[in-house]
């Protein structure tokens, strides 16, 4: 098997259908499969799949596992020569992902690439664009929404002036679309460290990956368009910077000292009282 595609849905019947749908157009070359773990979705996500798309692979979990966990449970039955981790709100283009495992064949010095991520438009999506390995002061600011007063906070986190148009060697991509060469997960016993439910999974692996002394790669030679979670939408501000800000002192705790990590373990009640206020807000402006 060439390719085992995996993806991890939470109410995403919008999207998902037409997903499966562009990875079938994506693969005309080389043999796949495709995996779909959905965490306990109710509106009907994993009945469309299971009535329309009997040729994919649906794992049902009754509660929501989480991103690393969904994910891992798919790779432990895979069997593709590599791993294509792709969200249910992504397309991908005809013969894109043949083009793909091809340009990793040529590149046994790399571990993990992405691709460029666009919007319906056609647009280079910033938001899913590659980013620096996060430091602890850049994502205090992001905790503390400094970045609304200041702008160019940061920056160099995010690569500001990235050329989507060239292919480079990068310090992390997006877990939305990333494809893994099967050593890594084989090497590590899993794609994503269970620790992780949401966030900081993608990097952390990333970062893993370059200690095996593979290279992290962004390649323009193919383009997804990237709807941007779609399933975090129907979650509120405080539910995310919870889950956000959990995975960021595990990802610290992981790789930093306590020296360092402290600081986000100090100023995360901060960032959930402002999470927590943001939704009152929302919630008497409703009324």
């Amino acid at each position: 098997m060439d390719l085992s595609i995996i993806s991890v849905t939470w109410n995403s019947q919008e999207h998902i259908a037409e997903q499966i749908k562009s990875v079938r157009s994506g693969c005309q070359n080389i043999s796949f499969e495709q995996f779909i773990v959905d965490n306990g979705s109710t509106d009907g996500t994993a009945d469309l799949i299971a009535r329309d798309f009997p040729e994919i692979k649906l794992i049902r979990n009754i509660d929501n596992a989480g991103f690393s966990a969904a994910n891992n449970q798919a790779v432990k039955k895979a069997t593709g020569e590599f791993l294509l981790f792709l969200n249910p709100d992504m397309r991908v283009a005809p013969g894109s992902l043949d083009k793909m495992v091809a340009w990793m064949r040529q590149r046994p010095n790399v571990g993990i690439v992405s691709c460029k991520l666009i919007d319906e438009r056609g647009q280079v999506n910033l938001s899913a664009l590659p980013r620096r390995l996060p430091g602890v002061w850049d994502q205090l600011a992001i905790i503390l929404k400094l970045p609304h007063l200041f702008p160019g906070l940061l920056d160099k986190y995010l690569y500001q002036g990235f050329d989507a148009d060239k292919e480079q060697e990068v310090d992390s991509v997006r877990g939305s679309f990333m494809l893994m060469r099967r050593e890594v997960s084989d090497r590590l016993g899993w794609a994503f460290d269970p620790r992780y439910f949401i966030w900081f999974e993608d990097v952390d692996i990333c970062r893993e990956t370059r200690k095996f002394g593979l290279k992290i790669m962004y390649t323009p030679l193919i383009s997804c368009v990237d709807y941007v979670g779609q399933s975090f939408k129907k979650r509120d501000t405080f539910w995310k910077q919870k889950q956000f800000t959990k995975s960021m002192l595990a990802y610290f705790q992981k790789w930093e000292s306590w020296q360092r990590w402290i600081w986000i373990a100090v100023i995360r009640p901060v960032g959930l009282g402002l999470a927590w206020l943001s939704d009152f807000v929302s919630q008497k402006n409703k009324i």
